[in-house]
């Protein structure tokens, strides 16, 4: 539900077994973003916590653990351009997020 949505933040939901972290930035177009969780690099489900931002005109969340930069629109780490997670189409339909895996 929208309402589980915290604005300029990210949450975390379970889709399937998988963790999705999830990111509400209701002054960006688009709104939502939607990535796995898991941290290829600190090898812990936590970029839900990370904080989000704006690098170079990209918009960001920088993990908790190690602070590499994964790109919110294509998953790929700033830092360390061989490395990437993924995306998930995402949108919001009336007051429900719906998440296509």
């Amino acid at each position: 539900m929208q309402g589980d949505l915290i604005p300029n933040s990210g949450i975390c939901a379970e889709l399937d077994g998988e963790q999705i972290a999830l990111f509400y930035l209701p002054n960006e177009s688009p709104q939502l973003y939607a990535l796995g969780n898991w941290d290829p690099i600190g090898k812990a489900n936590i970029l839900s916590r990370g904080m989000v931002g704006d690098l170079d005109g990209r918009l960001v969340v920088a993990s908790p653990m190690y602070k590499q930069h994964f790109d919110l629109l294509t998953g790929e780490c700033l830092e360390e351009a061989e490395i990437s997670v993924p995306v998930f189409p995402v949108s919001l339909f009336g007051d429900h997020v719906m998440l296509c895996l």
